[in-house]
């Protein structure tokens, strides 16, 4: 089962709350507050994606945290990758020489194929998204299709 560690899901938790008004500037006591998630963990996730630059801060009495960019310029994947790093299904995707049977293995290519539609398809999910309703999303759950190509 694929599985995202708890400060990535978190991390979208904090960011989502961010983008339901960019403009508005968050401390990290009144997001923990907000959305339920501890303080001490709110606090190395604004930390991170501020080291990343998706999020700015300004320190002093009127300060917080916000967007550093528009929602609509930051995808889900670019959140995930701070805290996961690459996605990778397998080890040989992104370790080339982690397994033994790489150079005979059968279904490497198979799990590139699956490993890049999966991060297309996070790619294409913007934090704007989440802060609408679901009606449609932009990842259609039949985007497994010969429109993606194995690299």
């Amino acid at each position: 089962m694929l599985r995202m560690s708890k400060m990535a899901d978190y991390s979208i938790v904090v960011m989502t709350h961010l983008a339901m008004d960019p403009s508005e500037q968050c401390t990290t006591a009144d997001l923990a507050s907000q959305i339920g998630i501890p303080l001490p963990t709110v606090s190395k996730i604004l930390k991170q994606l501020t080291r990343a630059r998706l999020l700015t801060s300004t320190r002093g009495v009127q300060g917080g945290y916000h967007l550093a960019k528009s929602p609509t310029e930051i995808s889900i994947i670019e959140i995930i990758t701070i805290f996961e790093g690459p996605v990778g299904l397998t080890s040989c995707i992104n370790t080339p020489g982690a397994c033994k049977q790489e150079s005979y293995c059968t279904t490497r290519t198979h799990w590139k194929y699956i490993n890049r539609a999966i991060y297309e398809s996070l790619s294409k999910v913007k934090l704007s998204d989440m802060v609408q309703p679901v009606k449609e999303h932009p990842v259609s759950p039949y985007l497994l299709s010969d429109q993606l190509s194995i690299n």
